[in-house]
């Protein structure tokens, strides 16, 4: 009996060396993954590549996404699953996926819980979207690598979605297929199935069901918004993050039965004018397709299902989740040279841009975006080309979301990121931090974009902005240890106050805030 006891033992102790070497094995609704360790010293368990959805190719391409089928034995999760289909359009992003694949509903994650057949841990829970214009991106991207937040008890989510024409195709056909009469937001849906899947199975790895917060960037940032505004997900999110975007003003998508008439026009154009026809079309056909329709937006739509009426509408009613929401944007979304041309910034070629783009309100314009020298233009036309582009439907959305009396806070971030490691041109950086460039700070991960010189400032500013949105994650309030004071925004719109971030952190009050409200009158309101 002892011989055996002791074999017993001996046995249990190599399976569970071999368990270490090999990864932490979980059981999630499908059946069994094994995931990896980050390093042999390291907490933190990473599983990768994990199905949220059966592969949306042949009859189920333009449908909603279908549940996962089971699987037999273990399933390995150390390695990413292919992104969506997209052409390379953004050299600064840095993906981890081998291929481009229509599989590719796949979804990663990060967790620093012990694991084990019942884990104790209940950590709150981030699900974060990527950007890209709704036409690239991946969870792979080294910028969105949830180890960092994980080292703060955070259990860290990114997802994959479909993207472009396979994402965002409205069509007749596929509205008279749907059980919802509805076609056009497959990408969101996705979206949806994934927080859905979070929600079933995050305890597994240690996270809080009733605790996930939603994050993102640019198309991500929109995509958060919606997630907010629509039916099928409003009610599943603790609180929502955004960096540089929403879903509203110059944003705001198209009803379903415009996107409907372009979707079609889109068809017909490339040869296949019913939805069989185009569902024979490769994939690599359909990018290349994508890829030569200037004018054919693949974005969100109307579509009455996922969106069942304008988001502004849905927030300004108090319809959407009523949740902590965390939300700005960069001091240089765009170039002022978008207004001012590429010559040199001068108040002539100022307000000649001025009236190139907007013909008789180029007067009023130019009186919220001053200039009475020619060293006010470039500041002055940057902040005019970042507001029109995402800083003005990012105030919105964090305007409508204030006035309902839900935590909210507003920052801007103004840190202007150090030039390329490769860069040795001398040319000036940018006058403010460029659209985008706040991602690597927010989530911790400067040293996971090596192209970047970065300084102990830089650093710094990381590990500010990194410490906020942990908190906001845990809590709901980024406040906390010896943060500056990041105030909860004012109901009272004269005391509303942003938290500048920077080198120097610090609170101030929100002046833009007027002139956005004049902007929107101005630029918006016909």
């Amino acid at each position: 009996m002892r011989w055996k006891l002791g074999l017993t033992l001996a046995s249990a102790f190599f399976a569970a060396q071999l368990q270490a070497k090999n990864g932490p094995i979980v059981t999630i609704e499908s059946g069994k993954i094994q995931g990896a360790a980050e390093t042999d010293a390291s907490p933190i368990r990473i599983f990768r590549g994990i199905p949220f959805a059966i592969p949306p190719v042949g009859d189920l391409r333009w449908r909603a996404p279908q549940p996962v089928s089971g699987w037999s034995g273990i399933r390995p999760a150390t390695e990413f699953g292919p992104r969506c289909m997209q052409q390379p359009l953004f050299s600064d992003m840095m993906f981890r996926s081998a291929v481009p694949s229509e599989d590719c509903l796949y979804l990663n994650i990060w967790t620093p819980a012990k694991l084990g057949r019942s884990p104790q841990a209940r950590l709150p829970v981030l699900m974060y979207v990527y950007g890209g214009g709704f036409i690239t991106g991946d969870s792979s991207e080294k910028r969105y690598d949830g180890a960092a937040l994980a080292r703060h008890g955070i259990v860290v989510v990114t997802i994959n979605y479909r993207l472009g024409v396979f994402g965002f195709l409205a069509h007749p056909e596929l509205t008279a297929e749907s059980p919802h009469h509805s076609s056009g937001n497959y990408g969101l849906l996705d979206q949806v199935a994934a927080l859905a899947w979070v929600k079933r199975n995050i305890a597994a790895f240690g996270g809080d069901p009733s605790h996930i917060t939603i994050g993102g960037e640019s198309a991500g940032s929109m995509s958060v918004s919606g997630l907010m505004a629509s039916p099928l997900s409003r009610g599943d999110i603790a609180g929502a993050i955004g960096e540089s975007g929403a879903l509203m003003q110059k944003l705001t998508p198209p009803s379903r039965v415009e996107a409907e008439q372009k979707g079609a026009a889109f068809a017909r154009t490339i040869g296949a004018p019913t939805l069989a026809a185009l569902r024979t079309l490769s994939a690599d056909t359909l990018l290349a397709a994508q890829g030569k329709a200037k004018d054919m937006p693949f974005y969100a739509v109307i579509d009455g299902y996922f969106l069942t009426e304008s988001p502004s509408v849905t927030f300004s009613s108090g319809k959407a989740a009523h949740v902590p929401l965390l939300v700005g944007s960069n001091s240089q979304e765009a170039s002022g040279t978008a207004v001012f041309g590429n010559g040199a910034p001068t108040v002539a070629s100022y307000r000649a841009g001025l009236r190139r783009a907007l013909g008789d309100k180029a007067d009023e314009v130019f009186a919220l975006y001053p200039a009475r020298t020619d060293a006010d233009v470039l500041p002055a036309a940057t902040a005019l080309a970042s507001d029109d582009f995402l800083a003005l439907p990012t105030w919105k959305w964090f305007d409508l979301q204030r006035r309902t009396g839900a935590p909210t806070y507003y920052y801007y971030f103004t840190r202007v990121r150090p030039r390329l490691v490769s860069d040795t041109s001398g040319n000036a950086l940018p006058w403010g931090a460029v659209h985008s460039a706040e991602i690597e700070y927010a989530l911790g991960n400067l040293d996971t974009n090596p192209l970047y010189a970065w300084t102990n400032d830089d650093r710094k500013v990381s590990a500010t902005m990194s410490a906020y949105f942990s908190n906001f994650i845990k809590t709901g309030n980024p406040n906390g240890g010896t943060l500056p004071v990041w105030s909860n925004a004012s109901l009272n719109p004269a005391k509303i106050r942003r938290q500048v971030i920077d080198v120097v952190t610090y609170g101030a009050a929100f002046h833009d805030q007027t002139r956005y409200e004049a902007a929107e009158s101005l630029l918006y309101m016909h």
